[in-house]
């Protein structure tokens, strides 16, 4: 395999003999010849072969000359083949995968993902994801942040209000982690910036198409900051980061993604300006508010991105910094794509006795979060971070109906398998 050439490069090799491999993505027979569309991670490639010529999905490897054919995939295909058959499917897959259009509905897809993302186009939003994750990582490495990996395994459940996964830790309860926020607020007082790429778990019984049991958080948090406008700023980088990652990738093409262009400044509004615009005075935004709110911005900015900064501490978790200057609103963003929320952060409290004044005011003891409280016993910055959800993110960028479009192995109210 180290001399294979990728459906990809084929054109580059014009007259020479290669190698390819990959799956026969699509078998013609004709009369006197069978042409064979192999399948790699790369894409497509026609072979022109005479006799008898393997089936869908089988995998095989090919030897043969690269010969130019504006018709074929990438411009070029290979004559002369020699086919080695390196696997057999035992059956047909649930549906053609060769068809341009996806010819099965969503629960059909899900339930054989295995098979069914071999489908370029719902391989594509994936491999959308995975630049977007890249861009993340490339863009906080550059602006010195530090990779973290927290315990997805916690001893308690009091990150948020969330409801939680409870398990059985040798014999101890235990919870499946809300998110990494208290680990990495923790490391600001060791790395300064810190970000992590994780699962996270929330067992709310929302049956949506925008919520999952199980989803990828794409956290930052970053010490030294004067207010919460520092992280909206750190935000801002690592959207356009993961954005230009995603623009290098075919896929984009293949499924005629109209990418947005991130401002070099988002705009941003208060959630009481948020309140007055849509003719709401709820303590939150309702999914109608975020959709109107991002209309707006578009027709008064020309952006796809806005900030709601200043939401009421009742509705941000205790950790939150008040607004100095407003009593009863917060330090806290939430930043808005395509009327939908898609990130939440803010600035976080650091001086240890606030921590004891916030949680006292709630009506709780310091003593579930003695763990936590630890790093502001001996001193923390001023710092902040956000959150983004890659699922959320990802199937707002492809125009995905379902989050479960873009998302690997959907865990959700009813699923569990695949």
């Amino acid at each position: 395999m180290i001399s294979r050439v990728l459906s990809a490069e084929l054109a580059e090799h014009a007259g020479q003999r290669v190698t390819i491999a990959g799956w026969v993505h699509r078998r013609r027979r004709l009369k006197s010849v069978s042409f064979l569309v192999v399948r790699d991670r790369s894409g497509l490639a026609q072979v022109v072969a005479t006799g008898a010529v393997p089936g869908e999905e089988t995998v095989v490897r090919v030897t043969g000359v690269v010969t130019a054919n504006p018709q074929a995939p990438g411009g070029a295909e290979l004559t002369e083949p020699e086919i080695e058959v390196l696997a057999e499917p035992t059956e047909a897959p649930p549906f053609d995968l060769y068809r341009p259009v996806v010819p099965a509905a969503l629960p059909t897809i899900l339930d054989h993902a295995p098979v069914a993302l071999r489908h370029p186009r719902l391989r594509a939003p994936l491999e959308i994801s995975a630049a977007s994750v890249a861009g993340f990582r490339r863009t906080l490495d550059r602006l010195g942040f530090t990779e973290i990996h927290t315990p997805k395994i916690v001893a308690s459940a009091t990150e948020s209000g969330a409801n939680v996964f409870g398990i059985d830790y040798f014999g101890r309860p235990a919870y499946l982690a809300q998110s990494p926020q208290f680990y990495k607020q923790a490391m600001v007082g060791v790395f300064e910036r810190v970000y992590e790429v994780g699962p996270v778990f929330r067992a709310e019984p929302h049956d949506t198409v925008r919520h999952l049991a199980q989803y990828t958080s794409l956290d930052a948090e970053l010490g030294f900051v004067r207010d919460h406008r520092d992280v909206m700023a750190v935000l801002r980088e690592a959207v356009a980061g993961m954005l230009e990652a995603v623009r290098e990738q075919p896929a984009i093409d293949l499924l005629g993604v109209v990418l947005p262009e991130v401002p070099a400044e988002i705009p941003a509004i208060h959630f009481t300006q948020a309140q007055r615009l849509t003719g709401e005075f709820e303590p939150d935004l309702s999914p109608e508010q975020e959709r109107w709110l991002s209309e707006w911005a578009v027709r008064e900015h020309g952006s796809e991105f806005l900030f709601v900064t200043g939401y009421p501490m009742a509705k941000r978790p205790f950790y939150t910094a008040p607004d100095p200057l407003r009593a009863g609103y917060s330090n806290g963003f939430d930043l808005l794509f395509r009327g939908l929320e898609l990130v939440t952060g803010g600035q976080r409290l650091h001086r240890y006795q606030d921590y004891l004044d916030a949680l006292a005011a709630r009506g709780e003891g310091a003593g579930a979060y003695e763990g936590y409280l630890q790093a502001f016993a001996h001193g923390m910055p001023p710092h902040g971070g956000f959150a983004l959800g890659l699922e959320r993110w990802t199937a707002r960028l492809v125009g995905a109906a379902n989050i479960r479009q873009a998302t690997l192995f959907p865990r959700d109210l009813h699923r569990l398998s695949p």
